[in-house]
């Protein structure tokens, strides 16, 4: 069994001994493939760092994330831009429109989602989509967007079934996490109508831990809970659920 962590950001623990039993637990569970987000200028180099240390296991992005987008993000963007030359990345994310902490910085969120993907277009790579509580401002600019080059991961993904095959249409996975564990959620009632070949795994470490880590720091290793739930909610086997979703974030990432 293989299984595929699309969004983590185990470079947040730097401590070598704490990040090398993260990475242990990873390997311990069959969670083999680790894809991490880029959020800002100063997550670079720790990413690049993790990846050098597992250049099998660990697969960089880079992006600036929505709510990193200030007065500034002109010059920011530079910086992440020039970043990629004689870098391998296989991804731009994390990106998209945050509305949750502050809805003063919309359009110049739009600005930035847009120059990314037109990062992304021009060096045939996926986007990975952060979306919170903006999902018509989202698909506005992702309609407008729309060509045989534009697609990618909608990430965590907790929308509702109109939503999800909006994503699809337009050419997206959707990032499943730990959210789909929690009782109250009903994400579970969705996906029941979403195919599962439209599906990747995530944990979003460390944060959104599934049950029963709800609440605690989240962890890699603890994509096997999500599987689970992901397993139930198909009928189908954690073996298959790792082989059906590995192979679609191949699609996406190739490799």
């Amino acid at each position: 069994m293989l299984l595929t962590d699309t969004h983590t950001h185990l470079y947040y623990e730097t401590d070598p001994q704490k990040r090398s039993e993260l990475l242990q637990r990873c390997f311990d569970q069959q969670v083999q493939r680790l894809f991490l987000p880029n959020v800002d200028v100063a997550s670079i180099a720790m990413i690049d760092e993790l990846v050098a240390l597992y250049p099998k296991n660990c697969f960089a992005m880079a992006g600036l994330h929505p709510c990193d987008v200030k007065e500034d993000f002109q010059q920011v963007l530079d910086q992440i831009y020039q970043s990629i030359a004689g870098r391998k990345i296989y991804a731009i994310g994390e990106i998209g429109i945050d509305l949750y902490w502050d809805k003063s910085t919309l359009e110049i969120q739009k600005i930035a989602f847009r120059k990314q993907i037109g990062w992304a277009k021009a060096l045939d790579l996926p986007i990975v989509i952060h979306c919170r509580e903006a999902f018509d401002e989202i698909f506005e600019v992702l309609e407008q967007e729309k060509d045989e080059k534009l697609r990618g991961i909608l990430h965590c993904f907790t929308g509702n079934l109109d939503q999800a095959l909006q994503a699809i249409d337009l050419g997206f996975y959707l990032g499943i996490g730990g959210v789909l564990t929690y009782k109250k959620a009903g994400l579970d009632q969705v996906l029941k109508y979403v195919p599962v070949e439209h599906l990747v795994l995530e944990t979003d470490s460390p944060y959104l831990a599934p049950v029963p880590f709800r609440g605690k720091p989240n962890e890699s290793s603890y994509l096997v809970y999500i599987a689970k739930k992901l397993a139930e909610v198909y009928g189908i086997s954690v073996e298959e659920i790792a082989e059906i979703t590995t192979s679609n974030s191949r699609k996406i990432f190739l490799v």
